[in-house]
């Protein structure tokens, strides 16, 4: 899985709900004293039960442990309903550490996936989580914990609806609590309208729109927007063919033809349907230097024909790489789109030494 730990962008940067640059010099030190009144909480734990530790019920559930939203996204594409999937899952840790991991997937086949974290220190979101955590538990209108809304009821979002978890688990009573429910949109564009399959289930919603607009931001936009799904057949360093560019395959034929070039033609291609499929591989020619890896990123139907998206993913500056001259390569599958399938420029990424 790839990491990034991205620094603030006008669009896709994670930002805290408040900051030093948008924030009033009062407003900031009540942030500052809500993180340390957090702290000193958990360092006095050892002093407060009759056996040295603080009594679970004295925290409310979830203050010292972790929220966890989960979106299964319905992506379509080439006519298809539902022929794939955007998994998005936001992990918000007590400390005020986040991580959101995003995933796409065809046929079953993950194609891509990305994971970004907090670009700050960590401390400067506790106070929001602490925040979020009283909501959910006390906060009228807000609060998940109500017989109105099951943890065990377990919907059938069907093919067209957005499926969210949200699940929040309490680390001093070891136990977690997941509510599932139907929505729509993805993270980015998730509207408590229409939650099913019960009145309180736009609840659900809402504190997962809370938790996104007070980590990723309410300006997030998914690294995959707008992209058709795709799944991974096959992908490595080094590929026989030599291939200098990327290439689509849209007949049965050329796609045999590549692949047993590809292969030494020691296993027969992974089926394809080119009635309403195509190929797409990615390569940038060869490498010099270990490492370096391609990845298709997104396949996007624009108003002439089919737009690709391919990173070239390098060593970072400070890296010291052995020489190696190889042919990266990354091989997918994806519902057929508008020709002509054009690649855009090759979009060079650095990566962190040994990811």
């Amino acid at each position: 899985m790839k990491e990034r730990h991205l620094g603030p962008s006008p669009m896709d940067a994670p930002q805290p709900s408040a900051s030093p640059a948008a924030t009033s010099a009062g407003q900031w030190r009540r942030r500052v004293n809500e993180s340390l009144t957090l702290l000193a909480a958990l360092a006095s734990m050892s002093a407060c039960g009759d056996n040295g530790t603080t009594p679970p019920g004295t925290f409310r559930f979830g203050q010292l442990g972790r929220i966890r939203a989960e979106l299964e996204v319905p992506l379509h594409g080439g006519g298809n309903v539902a022929a794939g999937q955007l998994r998005q899952v936001l992990t918000w840790a007590s400390s005020g550490s986040w991580t959101l991991e995003e995933s796409v997937f065809y046929r079953g086949l993950l194609g891509d996936e990305e994971v970004r974290g907090n670009p700050r220190d960590a401390a400067l979101y506790a106070a929001d989580y602490a925040s979020l955590i009283t909501q959910v538990n006390e906060v009228q209108g807000l609060e998940l914990f109500i017989d109105e809304l099951s943890p065990d009821t377990i919907p059938t979002c069907g093919p067209t609806r957005t499926r969210l978890t949200f699940s929040i688990e309490d680390d001093l009573r070891a136990e977690e609590v997941a509510w599932i429910r139907c929505v729509s949109g993805s993270l980015t564009t998730l509207t408590p309208v229409d939650a099913q399959p019960d009145p309180a289930a736009s609840r659900v919603a809402v504190a997962t729109i809370l938790a996104r607009d007070r980590t990723v931001g309410e300006g997030f936009l998914s690294v995959y927007a707008g992209t058709v799904p795709f799944g991974t057949l096959d992908r490595g360093d080094d590929s026989p063919t030599r291939l200098s560019a990327p290439v689509a395959f849209l007949d049965e034929g050329s796609w045999r033809s590549f692949w047993a070039d590809h292969t030494g033609n020691r296993t027969p291609p992974p089926s394809v349907d080119f009635a309403r499929e195509m190929v797409v591989v990615a390569a940038v020619g060869i490498r010099s230097e270990a490492g370096v890896s391609v990845e298709v990123h997104r396949v996007l139907q624009v108003d002439e024909g089919t737009l690709t998206e391919i990173f070239e993913r390098v060593p970072g500056d400070f890296c010291s790489p052995a020489a190696l001259s190889h042919v990266p390569f990354h091989i997918v599958v994806a519902p057929q789109t508008p020709p002509p399938i054009r690649f855009a420029d090759i979009r060079i990424e650095r990566v962190p030494c040994g990811t």
